[in-house]
């Protein structure tokens, strides 16, 4: 937006950009906070989003291709006595034969599904990724594209489980492609749009995973850099409490909890719905087509997570960066199930001290089950799952317990302290089997001048998902402010007709009364299943103080604030964590 023209202004509530793509250092180490398996690096097509977005402000990162972009460890069963072992080579024959090796009697099925996944990835790969909220950008893509957007167009309200089964009949085989869709999207492939499976299932055979060197939290920083040299500004310990409305119920600004207003004739919010809509905006103003998308769609869970310093003699030769570990299907989905491992010093050597390797272990969990503890109970909790997650890792990289020389833990609670998320939610997942993206919420909302961007819009959870979701947000915005151009007279007559149609897709799809849906079973506020333990658990195998702004942001401007992070300074948080000055480290995460 900054290279537009618009005169933008972000504020960032921790002392540095990234959020859960953050970093710290500890010791000689530099850990990335969240994911380390980078998609949108590419250099060819339209899908290398990052790229993309790095080049709109001037700038470029070196990276290193990652030869496999994850190595699966699934369960044991009467075909596979040992266990399931799966690598996803970047060369995407290689993965194919990998897969046909094992369900030979399955080749043309997962042919036929991966090649419905590339017709899909190819008509996006061919566009130019917009706003789907922007009429004249979709006519010119159609004008332009014919074939290629109605062939996109037929897959919009498809899932991927469905797909899977049109071509698959092994149920193991099934299994695995849930746990394609589970790893980017925290939920089977009956509940992961095809759109989405696409992208992701063919992005990293084009243009591959590729990791940056210095860590994934040098991609926020480097933004950064360049917005600031583009004319933006970006405010750092800047903590919006609210969204201010005037009397007709547009956004015209926010307010921060020294009282510092901004005002602008855009507001646009990273946090999620949750926290946008229910603290910043207040239920009193809830528009109804958010009681419909929570009524839709309900919290993922948080994440454990071990960020560990361990010697390099226990990493044999040849190791792949990222591994995904599991030892029972019907764990898939619960809390502690399913352990994801990434190693990034074994692609940038700079991350660790000679002679050591960075591993960032986490597993899926719900802040329920660490409420209502006492600190010692909380610290002991800590210590026996992060005991139990080594002694399972330790059947792929064995002896990894001994050689730990640097621990640090954080629970669900650490993430919606520091990260500042809903219940410290990785994002929204439906609550039952959605039509395809129909039904998840695009960046504009029903308050006049406020929009949503990240993993809580289309098209969801993800570095380059959420980077889509950016431009995407950027284009309809400057549309809306005449830096781009648009087709005004046009335009509320589709945004009224896509609004009819999605509520109409919402309200077909959403249970009755907006309860979660009967398969998931009751859930509680958090989205966990009541069945999940609260308390000592027995783990499975925007106003806040601010910094005043660099620059007043006056009306007929952009305004951007994030809500990962944490206000610093000393002192006890209401969950019993501290809370880390600012000298301690760099990053959200925390040591504990």
């Amino acid at each position: 937006m900054v290279a537009k023209g618009a005169k933008v202004l972000v504020l960032e509530k921790y002392t540095i950009p990234g959020g859960s793509a953050g970093y710290f250092e500890r010791d000689g180490y530099t850990f990335d906070v969240g994911s380390s398996m980078m998609f949108g690096f590419g250099n060819r097509g339209t899908t290398n989003l990052i790229t993309q977005c790095l080049e709109s402000v001037g700038k470029r990162m070196e990276t290193v291709l990652d030869p496999t972009q994850v190595h699966y460890h699934l369960p044991t069963s009467e075909r596979f006595r040992g266990g399931l072992g799966i690598k996803v080579h970047h060369k995407y024959e290689e993965f194919m034969l990998e897969l046909v090796e094992r369900w030979p009697h399955e080749e043309a099925g997962i042919r036929a599904f991966y090649g419905d996944a590339w017709e899909i990835f190819n008509a996006l790969n061919a566009m130019e990724l917009k706003s789907l909220e922007e009429p004249r950008y979709l006519m010119q893509q159609l004008v332009r594209l014919p074939i290629g957007c109605l062939k996109l167009f037929t897959w919009l309200t498809t899932n991927t489980g469905d797909v899977a089964r049109r071509h698959i009949k092994d149920p193991e085989l099934l299994r695995f492609i849930d746990m394609e869709c589970f790893i980017f999207a925290t939920v089977g492939a009956d509940r992961t749009p095809m759109v989405t499976s696409g992208m992701v299932m063919c992005d990293r055979h084009y243009g591959g995973i590729r990791y940056p060197v210095g860590g994934v939290g040098r991609i926020a920083r480097t933004v950064a850099e360049g917005i600031t040299e583009a004319g933006g500004a970006i405010a750092y310990k800047a903590n919006v409490q609210r969204i201010v409305l005037d009397d007709a119920g547009s956004s015209v600004g926010v307010a921060l909890t020294d009282g510092t207003v901004y005002r602008a004739k855009v507001v646009i919010s990273n946090a999620t719905r949750w926290d946008t809509f229910e603290k910043m905006v207040g239920d009193q103003a809830l528009p109804e087509s958010e009681k419909l998308f929570r009524s839709r769609y309900k919290k993922s869970p948080s994440f454990f997570s071990m960020h560990l310093g361990v010697r390099a003699d226990v990493i044999a030769p040849g190791t792949d960066c990222h591994h995904v570990i599991l030892e029972d299907w019907t764990k898939m989905e619960a809390a502690c199930g399913t352990i994801f491992v990434s190693m990034p010093s074994l692609l940038d050597p700079s991350l660790a001290p000679d002679g050591h390797h960075v591993v960032h272990a986490f597993t899926p969990d719900w802040i329920d089950s660490w409420t209502g503890l006492s600190p010692e109970e909380y610290e002991r909790e800590k210590e026996v799952l992060c005991a139990q997650l080594i002694t399972r890792m330790e059947a792929v990289f064995p002896g990894l317990g001994a050689a730990v020389t640097f621990k640090e833990i954080g629970t669900p609670r650490t993430h919606r302290r520091f990260l500042n998320r809903a219940d410290g939610t990785y994002g929204p997942i439906p609550s039952r089997a959605p039509l395809g993206v129909v039904t998840m919420p695009f960046n504009t909302t029903d308050i006049p001048g406020l929009y949503c961007v990240g993993d809580s819009t289309f098209p969801g959870q993800g570095v380059n998902a959420v980077v889509f979701s950016g431009f995407s947000c950027a284009h309809r915005a400057l549309v809306d402010i005449g830096l781009e151009e648009g087709w005004p007279l046009v335009d509320q007559g589709f945004r009224a007709l896509l609004k009819g149609a999605r509520t109409f897709a919402q309200r077909m799809a959403a249970p009755a009364g907006g309860a979660p849906d009967a398969a998931d079973g009751d859930v509680r506020g958090s989205g966990a299943p009541v069945g999940v333990r609260t308390g000592v658990r027995t783990p499975a195998p925007a106003l806040v103080a601010a910094v005043p702004a660099p620059a007043p942001v006056a009306r007929g401007n952009i305004l951007a604030f994030e809500k990962d992070g944490a206000a610093t300074g000393a002192g006890s948080g209401a969950d019993g964590e501290r809370r880390r000055s600012p000298s301690r480290s760099s990053s959200p995460a925390r040591r504990e």
